[in-house]
């Protein structure tokens, strides 16, 4: 029985040993010119790329890859689209997320899309707070209405559109 304890203690020893592993010292060895990797004889697959231009020369200026990168670059990058924002955007209004931001929400998924800005105050149920809580977004033109966007709606979904 203690022959079985010792060997089963060497064979530990040995696994952990082998596991950590060992220092060991690496030695340079002298290279020929054969050896050596030189990019001067490098020869790389070549590739065709295509480049679009616009024909407009302000499009040139400023080129748009696609509907979504378009209306970014337009009020509706800058504020808070009343028909095409999700309602995790309505965060960094305190007081909106998130009870007045679902009422916003799902107002213009019912009712339809929000005409003008103002139309936010004819949601049904707002209390006064809320109205005040409106008014003041409304005020500081934190707001804008425009067509309502399948780039910005995709699967019609503004409460959950599956970006965490």
């Amino acid at each position: 029985m203690r022959k079985l304890v010792h060997l089963a203690v060497l064979c530990l020893l040995v696994l952990s040993l082998g596991c950590l592993g060992l220092p060991q010292s690496a030695i340079a060895s002298p290279m020929s010119s054969a050896d050596t990797f030189s990019l001067n004889n490098l020869t790389l697959p070549s590739s065709t790329a295509l480049i679009a231009r616009s024909s407009n020369s302000n499009e040139a200026q400023s080129p748009q890859s696609n509907a979504a990168d378009a209306k970014l670059s337009t009020e509706f990058g800058k504020k808070t689209d009343l028909n095409n924002t999700p309602l995790r955007k309505f965060r960094k209004y305190r007081g909106f997320y998130p009870t007045l931001a679902s009422k916003i929400v799902n107002y213009a998924k019912d009712e339809g899309d929000y005409k003008s800005v103002e139309d936010v105050l004819k949601i049904p149920g707002l209390s006064e707070r809320q109205k005040k809580l409106l008014q003041d977004q409304i005020d500081q033109k934190s707001f804008t209405v425009t067509p309502r966007s399948e780039v910005h709606n995709a699967g019609d979904d503004r409460i959950n559109p599956g970006v965490y």
